[in-house]
């Protein structure tokens, strides 16, 4: 199989890994390609790692929040957060 580049840029990158690191054109586009995809498989798996975590978090808290406690009203969750609501104007 033929691999053929035609487009200006992507030969002249080649070119230059390929001086670089002194192997062939084909080479330095498979050292290219692999370590590109090797990144796209990191990001993915730390993606879905970081979503995994979350999860896990959520249904700990969950967890640790049943049965307890009741439902707070709006008023009590804007001064835990600094809004007092006796200044805004109504």
């Amino acid at each position: 199989m033929n691999l053929q580049i035609r487009d200006p840029l992507a030969h002249e990158l080649a070119r230059k890994l390929a001086e670089k690191r002194k192997i062939t054109l084909t080479e330095a586009v498979i050292v290219a390609l692999k370590a590109e995809l090797e990144k796209e498989n990191s990001a993915q798996e730390r993606s879905r790692s970081l979503v995994e975590r979350h999860a896990f978090l959520a249904e700990k808290l969950k967890a640790l929040g049943a049965g307890e406690g009741r439902e707070m009203t709006k008023d009590e969750i804007d001064e835990i957060g600094g809004h007092e609501c006796s200044s805004i104007p109504r």
